[in-house]
């Protein structure tokens, strides 16, 4: 479909072919005598068929097609994340890793959610564990509170963290819960931790609230780097985004299944990223939803259209506007289309809804897809990357100028002042007094 969308006809494929004839090579040996059988997969990929691959705009037009796949709000920036290395052209095989890696993170969490291998935790109805980490006895996670350290295991669910300590017999004691769904003034940051207080290493979650006397951080022990720190402060900020977003418009019942079913399918494509490409986008990359309208300049204009949609999805009868207009907005029969996305994991077995839900018994619209149309989750979207290109500008003039005296001060000030265009009065000599 893809394809299709790509080059819809003789002369449009012809172009495509010509525009991509670089990206495949002849497929013999380089003249220094390396062979392409030691070149990197997705360089493989790339020699194998050069021709057969799409752009952006094909895969933002189908992809969405299915919620598990990409969602309309973070399709371009998976785009860009999966063809980082390929020239912004998007091979078949590099796809087919992409299902392949989205595959085996469902299906695990899939065992997750069956009792395998999962962990002992009073989870409630709807509650999906989205990822756990912090083996016994290879790797755990330290949760610092004050001057006291405990290694254990974390599970980050839809709704709450769950930290679980280790004892002396490697066994996990009862799990503290820090709630993410309430509104209790919470806090989420990176953070630098160690032994006794000390800041020493910068692989730390710091998470605070109104609920408990001080600040936790849970650190993520890792021998380079801090990828997997980045990783679980993104998931964690991502449910809290979630629940803000359904505080905000009072979402209950299916819509606010359907808004958690959003943000479940968005971490789990966000780990498939990680663990299938090594790649963990970020700024106004990432690939979660609610992190990226909460980043993007008018990105409350991206939720606003969301809830929009939402509202429509859950509102639209068989029958017409008439039994439309005689039901609450918040509630489904048996006749509604059901949202896309908890449709998704209802049928995954992910997620289990009312005993009256039967998924043979009722049709879904697929709403979003549009063949001809722009959205307005997409028409807000776009508006709010345009605004974006202003703000990275801004970023990289302040990396990029060191301040060292004042002239260097003025200097930036007015770099600044002509991206926010505001207005700069200037006062001589002659006219200060006035």
């Amino acid at each position: 479909m893809m394809l299709a969308w790509e080059a819809p006809d003789h002369k449009t494929e012809a172009e495509v072919v010509q525009r991509t004839a670089f990206y495949g090579g002849d497929g013999t040996d380089d003249d220094d005598g390396g062979s392409i059988f030691y070149s990197s997969p997705t360089q493989m990929a790339i020699q194998v068929d050069g021709r057969r691959t799409v752009g952006p705009e094909a895969f933002a037009k189908i992809a969405p097609a299915c919620p598990a796949v990409a969602h309309p709000i973070t399709v371009r920036n998976l785009f860009d994340a999966l063809t980082n290395s390929t020239g912004g052209r998007l091979h078949f095989l590099i796809y087919h890793k992409y299902l392949k890696s989205l595959d085996n993170v469902l299906r695990s969490a899939r065992r997750i959610s069956s009792g395998h291998k999962a962990p002992e935790l009073d989870l409630l109805d709807g509650e999906v564990v989205l990822d756990i980490f912090g083996a016994a006895t290879t790797q755990p996670v330290l949760q610092h509170i004050g001057t006291s350290t405990w290694p254990g295991r974390l599970t980050l669910t839809n709704h709450a963290l769950y930290f679980e300590a280790i004892g002396v017999d490697f066994s996990y004691g009862d799990a503290v819960v820090y709630d993410l769904a309430r509104d209790l003034k919470q806090c989420v940051k990176r953070e630098s931790t160690g032994p006794w207080g000390a800041h020493l290493f910068d692989k730390a979650v710091m998470y605070k609230s109104s609920s408990i006397s001080e600040p936790v951080f849970f650190e993520f022990p890792q021998f380079k780097g801090h990828s997997r720190r980045d990783y679980w402060f993104a998931i964690i900020k991502e449910v809290l985004h979630a629940h803000k977003f359904i505080r905000r418009y009072k979402l209950a019942n299916f819509q606010k299944a359907e808004a958690l079913s959003v943000a479940t399918l968005g971490i789990l494509r966000y780990r498939t990223v990680k663990e299938g490409f090594h790649i963990l986008p970020a700024y106004f990359k990432t690939t979660l939803a609610f992190n990226l309208a909460e980043k993007l300049p008018k990105g409350d204009k991206i939720l606003e259209a969301l809830h929009g949609e939402l509202k429509q999805h859950c509102s639209r009868f068989r029958g017409g506007d008439d039994l439309a207009a005689q039901s609450g907005s918040d509630e489904l029969t048996l006749a509604d289309p059901f949202p896309l996305s908890a449709h998704t994991l209802v049928r995954m077995g992910l997620l289990t809804l009312k005993e009256e839900y039967n998924p043979e018994e009722r049709d879904f619209a697929a709403g979003d897809v549009q063949i001809g149309g722009t959205s307005s989750v997409q028409m807000a979207l776009e508006r709010s990357v345009g605004y974006s290109g202003r703000v990275e500008a801004a970023r990289a003039t302040l990396d990029q100028v060191k301040v060292e005296d004042i002239d260097t001060n003025v200097a930036v000030l007015k770099v600044l002042t002509k991206i926010i265009y505001l207005p700069v009065v200037v006062y001589n000599d002659a006219n200060i007094s006035k």
